[in-house]
Formats: C-alpha cells, structure tokens, sequence
C-alpha cells in the first residue's frame, strides 16, 4: 500500500510541467543545501561554547596571563571565540604598555577596542550561513505555491476545450500542483527551527564573550595602574 502511494507520487512528479518540476528540483536543492548548513552550523556552535568554557576555566585558574597569551598565541591555527578575544586585548595592551608615558585609561581603552574587534570577528562567523536559512524559510512556501498556482492554472486551462468538466479531469493536475506546496513547507520548517535555535545561540554566546571582554578589561586597567604606580 505504502509503495503504491510512493510510486503515485512519483508518477505525478514526472507528469508535472516542466516549470512545477523546475520548481519542485529547487525546493529539493534549497532543502538539501539547508540541512548541511543546519549540520555544520550545529557543530561549530556547539565546539565554540565547549571551547569558550574550557577557556574561562583555565583563565580564572589563577594561570599568568603571559603564559597564557604565549599558549593563545602559538595556537593560531585553532584559535577562535574567546581565546582570539583574549589574545586581541593582551596584545593590544602588551604593545600599549611599551610606552611609559601611556596612562591606564589609554591601555586599558586600547585593550578594549582591539577586543571589540575581535569580538565582532568571531561573531560575523558564528552568523555565517544564517542568512540562507532565513531566505529558505521565508521564501520557500512562496516558491512551492507559485509552482501550485501555475499547475492548477495548467489544469484548468486544460478543461477550455472540454464539453463536460468533472473533478476527475482536473484532479490529477491539482494533485501535483498541491506537491510544490508540500516541498515548499517541507524546504522551509526546517530552515525556520534551526535558524531560531542557532540565532539563540549566537546571542548567549555574544553576551557571554562580551562579559569576558568587560571582565577582562577591567583586570587589564587594574594591571596598568599598578604598573603606573610601580613605574
């Protein structure tokens, strides 16, 4: 019973209109695509919390913050999230700290901006690709019924010659037609939940790297001033 359905649905796939079908490859096109970007994306973020945590964990063990930038540092290649936020900042403010002259409000300020950078970095590529998702989940119902609409007009166009119109004549035609449609949801609720779930995400992360940053600001202002009083 379950393969005849299949197999009808296929048949009325294939016996689709070259537009409806164009239509429904791009929908199929548009839902594959999504799921690989909701696959990697979940990946990236989940590694980027787990990593933002380990991070903070050895940041307030107590470890030297020298120590810890010369660690951050030689580790270009896998450096992201807070870890290029705190390796911004120190190095900022070890470059700042050369001048003697330099007060703490402008090290610390320093500190600052080149975290904000950083900052801003790491959340351009946490927000990469989320915009597709968007775009699939708002557009996608407007394309699987535009490829409706065009069949039922095909189907009704199809009665112009006819003497007597039944349901059965034009049934065929609209059932492919309802087909788009489906594709069209099927492209678009996916996309919708996973762009709310990662765009949640995002922000908690965006909050948690921006208290690190003010947090670790603070440290570095508190630093200078002890240096200027020392000095």
């Amino acid at each position: 019973m379950q393969s005849n359905e299949q197999l009808q649905i296929w048949e009325l796939i294939m016996e689709a209109s070259l537009l409806v079908q164009g239509v429904m490859l791009l929908l199929v096109l548009a839902s594959i695509l999504s799921w690989m970007v909701i696959f990697r994306k979940r990946q990236m973020l989940a590694r980027a919390d787990k990593r933002a945590r380990e991070f903070e964990e050895k940041f307030w063990s107590g470890a030297d913050l020298s120590k810890l930038y010369d660690a951050v540092a030689g580790n270009r290649a896998g450096r992201e999230g807070l870890e290029s936020i705190f390796e911004a900042g120190f190095r900022e403010f070890a470059r700042l700290r050369e001048d003697k002259h330099a007060n703490p409000e402008t090290l610390s300020n320093g500190a600052q901006r080149a975290m904000r950078v950083a900052l801003t970095r790491e959340l351009e590529r946490l927000e990469n690709q989320l915009s597709f998702l968007a775009t699939v989940g708002s557009v996608s119902p407007y394309v699987g019924l535009f490829g409706t609409v065009w069949g039922i007009m095909n189907s009704f166009r199809g009665l112009a010659g006819a003497q007597s119109a039944t349901i059965a004549m034009v049934a065929p035609g609209i059932s492919e037609a309802l087909i788009a449609t489906a594709m069209g949801l099927f492209a678009a609720i996916p996309a919708v939940v996973a762009f709310n779930k990662f765009s949640a995400q995002v922000d908690r992360l965006e909050m948690h790297f921006d208290n690190f940053k003010e947090e670790f600001a603070g440290i570095l202002h508190r630093q200078a001033r002890r240096l200027r009083e020392q000095g």
